[in-house]
């Protein structure tokens, strides 16, 4: 499960809503407890909850449940993703059928069983991780597409030597079917290369599906990647297409593939062998037609080496190697780099900048960039925010990260020294998130919540 998932419980008995804090925050959940609609409403407009769990009746003379049912449906007319499991005294096939028409993803009846409701909440705090990684996967396909140029083609800006060998190889490489592997530091930009080869491919006219594979828990690989079928398990009450079957005739990227789980390699294996898939819960064979390129910020010969990584797996994916270079290595592209952020930036936030101070262009390429050129465009995007003129100056540029170390954290704020952390560690680790929240001291999957939360891009 998810580390310490945020839960908002809403029932109008006391003694149900204290019961429900006993058990579940006992079982690592993070509660907010509210005992009406309104409530619940004005909690979800403050805070992304993983979950809701709501009673239907919150009128103690009626039995009808339609202020729950009324509730549900403006839960999900605001945020379809959300999970909403919904619970009631007065069970029955009825109310049940409404409530899932209505969008709920589970039903439960009081008095419930403990380790039934449990298991509901954190199958429906995975499924709804999924729904809105996927969400944002498509809004950021879109932001994508639209900010494609004239030719069609995402743009690359690749001017230094250390990135025309990169440029030979996706010329070479991209009107082929070939599998491609994409290598290369946390943020130097593997999805952009990734987008690239696509668009220059035959299968252009087809989608490009991307989907951060080692970011998926043992629950929802299979039904993430190959789909499922209505009943597979608790909470899943239709079919799903899997990314596999979306990304058929076109491309797969399968990003952060040097850290999946062994268990999740053979099932991948096998589908790439054979290029047939069953949904979760079918025994249904479907025929898919998909080029995959992956991408890795890990050394993936060493892993094999650990015995982490198959080498049939890497055999599979490794048909052309492209490294990226990191952006320390590729200073000449920095200012074009810059000036590109700064336009989408302050396009993006309506304000009047026309470019650098020269100190703040000697700062841009003096930094380290361990996190490359994604860290590049946060920096931007930051310093846009900040700048009080019509230029951005080194000042707004708040390169805090010590170059020597560690010796200036105490300038930081909390959140910014946590993500200082986190990029050294991962820097550390060779982007290997399971090694690097190991050292951080933290669980894989709350990691993973940190890396979202700061924009940090462990794989691409």
């Amino acid at each position: 499960m998810t580390d310490n998932p945020l839960l908002l419980i809403a029932d109008d008995q006391p003694d149900i809503l204290d019961a429900l804090r006993l058990l579940l925050k006992g079982e690592g959940f993070e509660l907010v407890a509210v005992d009406s609609p309104a409530a619940v409403i004005r909690a979800v407009e403050e805070r992304e909850f993983d979950t809701v769990l709501i009673d239907l009746n919150y009128t103690r003379d009626t039995t009808s449940g339609r202020e729950g049912l009324d509730l549900l449906t403006v839960l999900q007319a605001n945020d379809p993703a959300l999970p909403v499991v919904v619970m009631t005294a007065w069970g029955s096939v009825e109310s049940a059928v409404e409530a899932m028409r209505r969008g709920a993803r589970d039903y439960i009846e009081k008095p419930w069983d403990n380790a039934r409701l449990l298991t509901t909440l954190r199958t429906q705090v995975e499924l709804g991780h999924a729904l809105r990684r996927a969400a944002r996967l498509e809004s950021e396909n879109l932001r994508l597409r639209e900010d494609s140029r004239a030719d069609g083609l995402p743009e690359l800006i690749a001017d230094s030597p250390a990135m025309q060998p990169v440029l030979r190889l996706i010329e070479r490489v991209a009107p082929s079917d070939a599998n491609v592997l994409i290598t290369g530091e946390h943020g130097t930009g593997k999805e952009v290369i990734a987008r690239r080869i696509h668009a220059a491919s035959n299968r252009a006219r087809r989608p490009l599906v991307a989907v951060n594979a080692g970011g998926l828990s043992e629950g929802v690989f299979e039904s993430e990647l190959f789909g499922h079928v209505r009943g597979a398990f608790t909470g899943a009450t239709t079919d799903r297409v899997g990314y596999f079957e979306l990304a058929d005739g076109g491309t797969l990227l399968l990003d952060e593939i040097g850290t999946l789980p062994a268990s999740q390699q053979a099932k991948l294996l096998r589908v790439l062998q054979s290029g047939e898939l069953q949904r979760v819960g079918s025994s249904r064979t479907h025929e898919v037609d998909v080029r995959v390129i992956a991408a890795t910020n890990v050394d993936i010969n060493a892993e094999i080496d650990e015995g982490r990584f198959r080498e049939d797996l890497l055999f599979r994916l490794n048909t052309v190697e492209i490294h990226l270079p990191p952006l320390r290595d590729r200073t000449e592209d920095i200012p074009r780099l810059a000036a590109f952020f700064l336009g989408t930036a302050a396009h993006h936030y309506r304000k009047r900048l026309t470019g650098f101070t020269p100190d703040a262009l000697r700062e841009l390429a003096a930094h380290p960039w361990p996190g490359n050129v994604r860290e590049l465009e946060h920096t931007i995007e930051r310093a846009v925010l900040m700048a009080s003129g019509d230029v951005i100056q080194v000042d707004d540029l708040a390169l805090r990260t010590p170059r020597g170390g560690a010796g200036r954290l105490e300038e930081l704020t909390l959140a910014e020294a946590e993500e200082y952390l986190i990029r050294r560690a991962l820097e550390r680790h060779d982007g290997n998130v399971s090694r690097a929240a190991e050292a951080l001291g933290l669980s894989r999957s709350a990691l993973y919540r940190r890396i979202e939360q700061y924009g940090i891009d462990s794989g691409g």
